[in-house]
């Protein structure tokens, strides 16, 4: 043999060598690498997906963590007993049809669209109701009724929706959307959504969980199920996963005040209601409602109005009475004379009042009074008491470096409102001041703040920072973190106890002396203050009508602000109205 014949032989084994070498390792990184770790585009590793792939599957819960209200009640992933088709062949479908009819009349379809249904199956199915886009949910006498049928490839299993089909006014829940660049759960048709808005959006680190529950079959080389296998539940089986997330909110009269408001004929606005000693979140109310299932942003029926800024009008003067106590440019004694024209900028009273004491003028809401008031003071003396009492800033509860997280904020896309477009024109413009004086020009308030500020001067003057969520638990109940209520201050200070009382005691004046008095007779002795501003809406010129308040006046348990928006400028204020109601309301409720 020559030595160039060796060497070629030498070569080619040094580059088979090679190639094994390199296959040995690819093969290795595979198994040790690749196997346990998640594939491009995919939250599954390659073992995991070698066994999906081998699966046929339905999911009946995504793992997502659950909110419940202050009692317990569900308010997300309800589980319902619902019916689950999987395919099967066809002599079994055959096999069944003399069973069929009593699953079908509890399924609400009949024989023949069923079959058309099972016929064409290719992974499982749980059974919808017709009217909805819920999966229909079986009363234990119907689950009974489909399991004493035994009929193969059809199950009753635990099936956990999560939200109702339905529309309601909890938008600070918020909704789901699919996952950016995230596959579905192979073979299963679901899709991985993550939070888009509300608590589902700013909680959605601690809401992900383990991972979901799915029932499912085992299928051969040619996507049949393999005999005796059977039906499996498969889940991540973590004793402390979903987390369960308690909120303030009382569900019972969240619903109740919704139908109120339903029924008093708002179309947009909202209801925030607290409890007067925390600032705790006991109801929240938006209108449009929105369903969470069908969610269309263009819309904006999905938009929290309770955290939106909007025009204040008339409650605004509460501001300009404690900006003018605290700067001592009045007196409580003080008497003015109210002509029904302020004569100039344009501004008048719709009243003419006379000689009026500033507890009147609150009380009759003189607009002439407040506008010179407002007048007498600096743009920054009547920012500075806004401030104070919890306006123009974001006052909803956070906490920094807490359950794994830099900064956590419940409250998703909370306004934070103003007072002046320009505070230094303000301060050389008496107009732009008398005009912020009645509520109007650049002030804009949410009704969160509007609610919160009630529970300020109830408080004498300590700014609480409104809560919606009380606490997280793992899913076997243990507690994981209690969220204390805990103050909103103002770097500016507060203000007094004594001008605090003296404004919540003209605000009883308001309901027995002044513009407030169609809600005296209300089951409670109520107090608290009306506003309508002029806005313009598509350039037509429209009103909010707003009624700020709490009750009862002796003992006070409830503040609430209650805002109509996009009014006739020809109607009466029906915030007023509809306040006194949802008190009348809390003053039948148990926990009253």
């Amino acid at each position: 043999m020559s030595v160039k014949h060796k060497q070629r032989i030498f070569y080619v084994l040094v580059i088979l060598s090679f190639m094994m070498t390199v296959l040995i390792l690819r093969l290795a990184y595979i198994q040790l690498v690749m196997r346990v770790s998640e594939l491009p585009g995919s939250r599954f590793t390659m073992q995991e997906m070698s066994v999906l792939q081998r699966e046929r599957g339905v999911v009946l819960d995504s793992g997502r963590g659950k909110f419940y209200d202050r009692n317990g009640e569900p308010l997300t992933g309800k589980t319902v007993s619902a019916a689950v088709l999987f395919p099967v062949s066809g002599s079994i479908r055959q096999e069944a049809k003399d069973k069929l009819n009593a699953v079908t009349r509890v399924l609400k379809t009949d024989q023949a669209a069923f079959l058309k249904v099972w016929d064409h199956l290719s992974v499982p199915l749980v059974w919808p109701d017709s009217r909805k886009s819920d999966p229909l949910a079986l009363k234990d006498s119907e689950a009974k009724q489909v399991r004493t049928a035994g009929i193969s490839g059809i199950e009753v299993l635990p099936y956990t929706k999560r939200y109702e089909d339905a529309s309601s006014g909890m938008q600070w829940i918020g909704y789901l959307t699919e996952q950016p660049g995230q596959k579905h759960l192979i073979h299963t048709g679901y899709a991985f959504q993550e939070g888009a808005a509300g608590l589902e959006k700013t909680l959605e680190p601690l809401l992900r969980g383990m991972g979901p529950t799915t029932a499912y079959y085992t299928v051969d080389g040619s996507d049949q199920p393999i005999p005796g296998t059977g039906i499996r539940i498969k889940g991540p089986g973590n004793a402390y996963y979903p987390l369960k997330f308690r909120t303030t909110v009382d569900l019972e009269l969240q619903r109740q005040i919704e139908q109120l408001a339903k029924e008093s004929g708002m179309k947009e606005g909202a209801v925030v209601l607290l409890d007067a000693q925390t600032a705790d979140v006991v109801a929240m109310v938006s209108l449009p409602f929105y369903n969470p299932l069908d969610v269309h942003p263009q819309q904006r029926a999905w938009n929290n109005r309770a955290l939106q800024a909007a025009v204040p009008g008339s409650i605004f003067k509460t501001v300009i009475a404690a900006a003018a106590l605290e700067a001592g440019v009045t007196t409580p004694g003080e008497t003015f004379t109210c002509t029904g024209a302020y004569g100039k900028y344009g501004l008048s009273c719709p009243k003419e009042h006379g000689v009026i004491t500033l507890a009147e003028a609150y009380a009759e809401s003189c607009n002439a009074v407040f506008a010179e008031l407002a007048e007498r003071l600096t743009a920054g003396e009547i920012e500075a008491a806004a401030h104070k009492l919890g306006l123009a800033r974001t006052v909803g509860w956070e906490e920094k470096d807490i359950l794994g997280l830099p900064l956590l904020r419940p409250f998703d896309h909370e306004d934070s409102g103003k007072i002046f477009a320009d505070p230094d024109k303000a301060d050389r413009d008496g107009g732009i001041r008398a005009q912020t004086g009645i509520g109007q020009r650049d002030v804009q308030v949410t009704p969160l703040q509007a609610a919160n500020m009630i529970v300020t001067l109830l408080q004498q003057g300590q700014v609480h920072a409104p809560r919606i969520l009380e606490s997280v638990s793992y899913a076997n109940g243990q507690l994981m973190k209690e969220l204390k209520p805990h103050l909103a201050p103002s770097s500016l200070g507060t203000v007094q106890p004594a001008t605090a009382d003296l404004i919540t005691g003209w605000m009883e004046k308001v309901v027995t002396e002044g513009t407030g008095q169609s809600i005296r007779g209300a089951a409670w002795p109520l107090a608290g203050k009306s506003g309508t501003a002029q806005v313009t809406i598509n350039g037509q010129p429209r009103n909010h009508q707003w009624f700020i308040g709490y009750g009862p006046v002796n003992q006070p348990k409830y503040a609430a602000a209650v805002l109509y928006q996009n009014m006739s400028t020809s109607s009466w204020n029906q915030a007023t109205v509809l306040f006194g109601r949802i008190m009348n309301l809390l003053a039948a409720h148990p926990a009253a």
